[in-house]
């Protein structure tokens, strides 16, 4: 990726997160990322090549710094809440990351191509939980009757909703991310 397309994403990122996917105005993206409609328009084709690539940008941003609770510890339980917990930080690029992703994905009721790649993005992030969850029942950090893919899919939900709500004021970030750490646990210690 170039270093104009970068530029052209991270504001459209901004924008979405601030103004939402129906304020995102090209005429304004560009004058934001402080380059032409028109290298918008070569670099995406239209807007709605822009939504694609920024929410793809979106998810490669969550994955970068999610990573991080790979590298913390060994242990696949551990990997698993510090990853969760991730999305849930008092970080500008995590909440502008996160409020994009909301904006994305509240647009995608309305835009199938988006609807599509939004699902994408989100079955492999429930994938990777699932690996996670099998790992931690393999080394006898989750109960062996655990369904790894039920459990992701719905720690995952449970996420964007947190998110949403500590994003809005509905819930502090601190109850929020003890919700998360409670979830983990009765996902993980529940015989199902």
């Amino acid at each position: 990726m170039s270093d104009r397309q970068m530029l052209i994403l991270k504001a459209a990122v901004r924008m979405i997160a601030k103004k939402g996917v129906r304020g995102l105005r090209v005429e304004e993206l560009a004058a934001e990322a402080g380059v032409s409609t028109a290298l918008i328009y070569y670099h995406f084709g239209d807007r709605a090549g822009l939504l694609r690539r920024t929410l793809e940008y979106v998810s490669e941003r969550a994955e970068r710094y999610t990573a991080e609770a790979m590298e913390r510890s060994d242990d696949a339980r551990t990997q698993l809440t510090d990853m969760l917990l991730l999305e849930l930080q008092d970080d500008p690029a995590i909440i502008e990351n996160s409020s994009a992703w909301g904006e994305l994905r509240a647009s995608a009721i309305f835009d199938p191509d988006l609807r599509a790649q939004l699902g994408d993005s989100t079955r492999t992030w429930v994938d990777d939980l699932s690996e996670l969850i099998d790992q931690a029942r393999s080394d006898g950090t989750a109960h062996e009757d655990t369904d790894a893919r039920a459990s992701a899919e719905r720690l995952t939900a449970l996420i964007e909703g947190l998110s949403n709500r500590w994003l809005s004021g509905s819930t502090p970030l601190g109850r929020a991310q003890d919700l998360v750490r409670q979830a983990v646990s009765l996902e993980l210690d529940s015989k199902r």
